[in-house]
């Protein structure tokens, strides 16, 4: 990880979700606790088993939180990018981090120390209700994960995957472009490399996608939408 000068943390920390309808004096106490993290690409921003001292917000670039299994295979939990934030929850249980956070691009982080947090949830309960809401959503998102792995089938998950940020779209076609390598999202999905390109491979032939790298058609969305249920 490197150090990168001039650097605007209140500016930055004003324009954090998290952070809206707090003053400017606020925003200055969180600055104080604040630093800035740059990684390049496949940096490891923490190891499993390190103390949590605050939580990481992504400014921009992209992160896989992951662990390793004990036969040494790879399970990626998620992948972020821009605008969100992990590891508050371990901060709160003064736990370790159960998992490794590795940049997958070149990326810009705000740590926030655990401290500066705790002293401004003592000052403003708004803040308590947003990250409480935050973390809520989180937990929703690992159970909905926890019922894909459990009740439905690969095809069905990678169909769930590629519509995810499409579910209310009236486009009649769309393309996406997976924010990562296969590998990546087959172990984020609990799939292994093969079946997620044996299943792409299955869906090309049906004509419900065109795969060109990282670049997915979907000529018709129902058609695809049809084929998840």
């Amino acid at each position: 990880m490197h150090a990168k000068q001039g650097i605007n943390i209140e500016a930055l920390l004003s324009h954090v979700p998290l952070f809206n309808g707090l003053d400017a004096d606020e925003i200055s106490r969180i600055a104080r606790g604040t630093r800035e993290v740059n990684a390049l690409r496949g940096d490891i921003l923490f190891h499993k088993g390190d103390p949590a001292t605050g939580f990481h917000l992504i400014v921009y670039g992209q992160v896989k939180l992951a662990f390793t299994s004990a036969q040494g295979g790879e399970k990626v939990v998620d992948i972020l990018g821009q605008g969100h934030s992990f590891g508050e929850a371990v901060m709160f249980m003064d736990k370790p981090y159960m998992v490794y956070a590795q940049a997958l691009s070149d990326s810009l982080l705000l740590h926030i120390s655990k401290t500066v947090i705790l002293d401004e949830l003592e000052k403003d309960p708004r803040l308590g209700r947003k990250m409480i809401a935050g973390l809520s959503i989180k937990l929703h998102h690992l159970i909905t994960d926890v019922e894909s792995y459990s009740l439905h089938s690969g095809r069905q998950r990678i169909i769930g995957y590629l519509l995810r940020d499409n579910l209310d779209s009236d486009e009649k076609s769309l393309s996406v472009t997976l924010p990562t390598n296969k590998g990546v999202i087959a172990s984020r999905l609990n799939l292994t490399q093969e079946h997620f390109s044996r299943i792409l491979h299955e869906l090309s032939e049906k004509g419900l996608i065109v795969v060109e790298g990282r670049r997915i058609g979907i000529p018709d969305v129902e058609k695809l939408r049809c084929h998840d249920r």
